[in-house]
Parts: structure tokens; C-alpha cells; sequence
């Protein structure tokens, strides 16, 4: 069985744990060890799902015998815990983005190439089965040739200010929004970005002493010719029915396709939580035939999805046997160009080159 370690058990760390622990029932891979700044966190978390806690990463990967590590920390820590768990001969899972600067992921990706593990990032907006449909609709020539889309990706104002306050200065809308877009309309076009114009505003969070964008406008130009609008915010107010507010519309020559993946038909409204909706499809619980909690949706697929290709290279297989299966190293890399052009945009008030 394949023995895993992840970095990060935070707000979305424990999701990795959630997976991990489910492989573990499969008999696919073993939830070893993690490690957390925040003792009282990783204590609880420990406690919940039985691994070995570990204040420092190096120290988990000098003192466990892993097969590989899952990297799950605040996005500009991605590097160097990704470097070294590469360098101590571990696959890699890595949440987006992959690294907040193209220098590092180039680096990333040529030590894990160098060294012939895996390294894969975590974009999990490829599992979604609606994102599946649009991908297959687009590739078999059903929209014709498209020609522009929108996409928005929007969080409640909670997410920067109640979830990270200490470090979103150190990112913004397009590091921890705009990315799972990028990469989701990259994969479907099965092109490149060529350049970016973005524009951003700085007023609601940096009135609460967060110095960040509230929201950011980019507008990227693919190598297919075509032309996608990605509006992304982290300020829509406290009391809108749902954290995350998003959507994907795509315009061809021969059809149209839009994805609400806010709004799946299912909400609620109850006298103390008021108006709710419900993407059941990325994450819901529920009870295995043996009374385990067990949790279904594509942001725990994507996850154990690592598992399984580490499960894959164990027993023999081989990295060019799983080429087009999962989200590279190299994937990474091109979104976070992409990024990185929005930021100089941002800068310079001028397009920017990928």
C-alpha cells in the first residue's frame, strides 16, 4: 500500500486527509503522517484521522518511510516544501497553484523530471462531471470554432478576511481564484495563453487593513484564437447564499455551452441559516456499509486520484503510461504564466505577455 504524508492540514488540508483516509478503507494508500505550523490544529486533526503529527516537514520526511506527499500549504510556501519532499524521492501532490512565480515551478518541475517522479497539481475543477461534458463537447467540434467566453469566480468576503487574513496580502483573487479557471479553460482548449490585459480594484479588504485586490478582471488571449473574460472577486457580502459564487460560459462558431456551478438546482432556506445553495457535486457526506463517515465529490476524486497513480507507479507502470491522465508539473507552469501576466497587467496598465 502506498504510504502517504501531507503539509498543510488546514481549511483545505483536511479534505487531502478526507481522501487519503478513504484510499486507506481501498487498500489503494496509507495516510502516514502530516505536518502543520498550528499545533492545536494538527493535534485535532490527529486525533480525528489517526497519522503521526509532525511540526516540521523535513523532520516527517527524514523519520517516515513515505511514498509520497501532498503539499497543501498557503500558496507562496509551495516551493520549498515541494523541493524537498522531491529531493527526499517523494511523488508530489501539489494544491494550485503550483508556485506563485514561474522561476519556481520551472524549478519543480525540473527536479521532478530530473529525478522521475511524479509531480501533479491539484486543479480540480477538471473533475467536475459538467466540466468533464464541456471538455468532450469542445474537443469532438460541437461549438465549432469559439471565439470568446466568460468566466467568474467569486468567494464571500469571509474566505480572505475570517479564513487567512495573515496572508492574503501575499495573494490575491487571481492566485487563489483566477488559477482554477486558467487551468480549466487551458485543458478545454488544449491551448496556450498568449497574453493578458487585467485590470483590479483595491478598496473593501484594504479598508479592513488587508492590503489586496478585491477583485480582478483578466482578459486572456489563447493560442486557438479565442478570446475569455475571467472576473474574479473576493468581497461579495456576508450574507450571499453560498461561499462561492462561479461559473463558465464558451461562444463557438457552431453552439454555445454554459456551466452555473454555483447554482446546481438545489437550495434551501432555513429560519437561522437563511438562503443557502448547494454544490453537492464537489463535496457531500456520507455513511460507507461500515458506518465510516465517507465523503463523494470531485474535490475529493482529484485528490485520491493522486493516490491512484502512485498506487499505478508502484506496481510497475510508468510516468509516459499516465501522460494526459493528470494535471502536470508542466500544466502548473503554464497557468501559473498566465498568472504572472495578469500581475504585470495589473502593474503596467498594458497587456502582458505568457
Amino acid at each position: 500500500m502506498v504510504k502517504i504524508g501531507v503539509v498543510g492540514v488546514g481549511t483545505f488540508g483536511v479534505n487531502h486527509l478526507r481522501a487519503f483516509a478513504q484510499t486507506e478503507r481501498e487498500g489503494v494508500a496509507q495516510l502516514v503522517a502530516a505536518a502543520d505550523l498550528n499545533a492545536a490544529r494538527l493535534a485535532e486533526m490527529a486525533r480525528q484521522f489517526g497519522f503521526r503529527p509532525y511540526a516540521d516537514h523535513r523532520e516527517m520526511l527524514e523519520r517516515e518511510e513515505l511514498d509520497a506527499v501532498s503539499v497543501v500549504t498557503p500558496d507562496f510556501a509551495h516551493r520549498q516544501v515541494t523541493l524537498d519532499a522531491l529531493a527526499a524521492g517523494k511523488h508530489v501532490l501539489v494544491e494550485k497553484p503550483l508556485d506563485v512565480t514561474v522561476e519556481g515551478c520551472e524549478e519543480m518541475v525540473a527536479v521532478a523530471k530530473q529525478a522521475g517522479l511524479l509531480l501533479q497539481v491539484d486543479f480540480h475543477k477538471r473533475y467536475d462531471p459538467y466540466h468533464l461534458e464541456l471538455e468532450r463537447l469542445v474537443r469532438e467540434g460541437n461549438l465549432g470554432q469559439v471565439l470568446y467566453g466568460y468566466c467568474h469566480m467569486e468567494d464571500r468576503i469571509e474566505v480572505p478576511r475570517d479564513w487567512f487574513p495573515q496572508w492574503a496580502p501575499k495573494s490575491s483573487p487571481v492566485w487563489f481564484l483566477g488559477v482554477h479557471f486558467y487551468d480549466l479553460v487551458r485543458w478545454v482548449f488544449k491551448a496556450d495563453a498568449k497574453s493578458v490585459f487585467a485590470r483590479g480594484q483595491k478598496r473593501k479588504l484594504a479598508g479592513l487593513g488587508i492590503d489586496t485586490y478585491d477583485s480582478v478582471q483578466a482578459q486572456v488571449e489563447f493560442a486557438n484564437g479565442a478570446v475569455v473574460t475571467f472576473d474574479t472577486s473576493w468581497i461579495l457580502p456576508d450574507r450571499f447564499e453560498a461561499i462561492v459564487n462561479q461559473g463558465i460560459r464558451l461562444v463557438g462558431t457552431e453552439g454555445i455551452m454554459e456551466v452555473d456551478s454555483q447554482d446546481r438546482g438545489a437550495r434551501s432556506c432555513f429560519a437561522a441559516a437563511g438562503m443557502q445553495t448547494h454544490n453537492l457535486g464537489f463535496l457531500r457526506e456520507t455513511t460507507d456499509r461500515h458506518g465510516n463517515t465517507a465523503w463523494l465529490g470531485y474535490g475529493i476524486e482529484s485528490i485520491a486520484d493522486f493516490a491512484n497513480n502512485v498506487a499505478f507507479l508502484k506496481d510497475g507502470g510508468t510516468l509516459e503510461n499516465l501522460r494526459g491522465v493528470f494535471a502536470t508539473g508542466a500544466d502548473g507552469l503554464a497557468v501559473t504564466r498566465i498568472a504572472c501576466a495578469a500581475e504585470e497587467s495589473l502593474r503596467t496598465g498594458q497587456p502582458g505577455a505568457v
